[in-house]
């Protein structure tokens, strides 16, 4: 039977922010894509609120976060406070990004901005349209969609899963979605309050009743996140929040009105694998875990960063499976990590036993002063810390890389940069650029401050570093860079 004849490069399940950015991200590079969504629109509801840092700096790598600058409410200080003692107070602003702060966009802002980008680039999301089912045959996956109860198939080289804790694309693949329950519900409020709270701080409140965060919106309104032994109605109510808020939080905020509330259940999971061949998952329908890191979106975010330029490698005959592969195996302990810093805050913020409270509030305030401890906090709140050591396609920390070069969405797209001091010697010069011209749909030569050798990843993290400019660190660039992009013959056909 004659392979089927492929209608698009990329079919995206779902539009809420994860599907919605890697839209952006195939209309930025060039590739051709549908993106499906069984409601009949967007999202109306706050629900994810920060965006961090390392999101920030994507964005702007993306030439989206123009508009993210114009409307959130700035987050430089986290408090924790516990009956109405302030154990801990640290700045967060990191010196080493341009974003030194928690953007708080609701979530229903930031997927009404990702839509605006993406007509912008001549893309609309196809709503009240349900993925069935697919199957994947040669080089391409068929997939059965229906729109409104007509039903119709979509040919598409990938099909990325961005379709949420009960993705369809993970059940159709049959890929294990390891973890547990947390026992507790959520409630989760938007509420109207007054200024007396600085409304650039975040306050986290450990509790024995259960934690509760409070996150600043604006100056008179606040997201309120808490563990509710049981659920009380439909949906929280101003009266319940009220109650939540005399229990655990500061003494100082009072809800006036509420705005929008919601319970939900929480798990701690993850999919044992992100690939079944053509076929990939990202964001919800990857992972879950406990809302009080504020990280589940942004993690999602960072997995389409991650998939989409290798995908892009590989439909322009750039790339092999071994660069495909190694979404999951970058990703994976990415994900692993955020689930158990999100868990085992949740379980400090919440311990019922009293001696573990005392312990918890005898030494928060003691660590929480050291310059080492403030670091660590905010690499990891920021995500800048985020690093892909120990991935196959990487030598050395995998760290991420930053300078103005790679901004505003045309700095850095589908090529490697090997970049070289401004001063570097000519026979290095020499020796680089003779490695780059053959494969210059690949790689690109640059020149920087940084002594010696750098290879950056088309998504500004390090795939080699070297303080020297010699031949061997030359050739240590040439053999990672075959190692993912040689395809010993096959060559994904670019469709029109």
């Amino acid at each position: 039977m004659p392979q089927a004849k492929t209608e698009v490069d990329i079919l995206i399940v779902g539009a809420g922010p994860v599907g919605l950015f890697l839209a952006n991200e195939c209309a930025r590079r060039g590739l051709s894509f549908r993106i499906v969504e069984t409601n009949a629109g967007q999202s109306e509801h706050s629900k994810a609120l920060a965006i961090f840092p390392r999101t920030m700096e994507i964005f702007d790598m993306a030439g989206v976060v123009s508009p993210f600058l114009k409307i959130p409410n700035r987050v430089t200080e986290v408090a924790m406070i516990a009956h109405g003692r302030k154990l801990a107070h640290m700045q967060f602003e990191p010196d080493q990004s341009p974003y030194a702060f928690v953007s708080m966009v609701p979530q229903d802002v930031t997927e009404k901005l990702l839509v605006e980008e993406l007509q912008r680039r001549a893309g609309v999301p196809e709503y009240e349209t349900t993925f069935i089912s697919a199957e994947q045959q040669g080089n391409s996956v068929v997939a059965a969609l229906n729109h409104k109860g007509d039903q119709s198939e979509c040919v598409a080289s990938f099909v990325v899963g961005c379709d949420g804790a009960h993705s369809v694309v993970r059940h159709l693949l049959n890929i294990p979605f390891e973890g547990a329950e947390y026992s507790p519900s959520y409630a989760l409020a938007d509420i109207e309050t007054h200024s007396t709270l600085p409304s650039n701080e975040l306050q986290l409140c450990p509790s024995e009743f259960g934690p509760l965060a409070i996150f600043p919106m604006s100056a008179t309104r606040r997201r309120i996140v808490a563990t509710v032994d049981q659920a009380e109605g439909d949906a929280p109510s101003l009266d319940l929040v009220r109650r939540l808020l005399a229990q655990r939080a500061p003494k100082e905020i009072e809800a006036l009105s509420l705005n929008w509330s919601s319970y939900f259940r929480i798990h701690h999971r993850h999919a044992r694998t992100l690939r079944g061949r053509r076929m990939f998952l990202a964001g919800d329908a990857a992972h879950i875990h406990s809302p009080f890191g504020g990280q589940g979106m942004n993690t999602g975010l960072h997995d389409i960063w991650n998939l989409t330029w290798k995908l892009d490698l590989f439909l322009h005959g750039q790339g092999n499976e071994q660069l495909l592969d190694s979404y999951s195996e970058e990703r994976l302990p990415i994900i692993q990590s955020v689930i158990d810093t999100t868990d085992e805050m949740t379980k400090v913020l919440g311990t019922p036993n009293r001696f573990a409270q005392t312990l918890r509030d005898a030494i928060i305030p003691m660590v929480s002063r050291l310059a080492s401890f403030q670091h660590a906090f905010v690499q990891r709140l920021s995500e800048l810390g985020i690093a892909y050591h120990g991935s196959p396609i990487v030598e050395g920390p995998g760290s991420r890389y930053w300078d103005d070069s790679i901004r505003g969405g045309n700095g850095i797209c589908s090529r490697f940069l090997l970049i070289l001091e401004y001063d570097a010697e000519a026979p290095a010069k020499k020796a680089a650029k003779q490695l780059v011209d053959p494969l210059s749909n690949v790689v690109e030569l640059r020149f920087g401050r940084h002594k010696g050798v750098t290879l950056v990843r088309p998504d500004g993290y390090v795939a080699y570093s070297s303080h020297e400019d010699s031949a061997g660190a030359l050739k240590h660039v040439q053999a990672l860079l075959e190692r993912q992009t040689r395809t010993d013959g096959m060559t994904e056909r670019k469709t029109a």
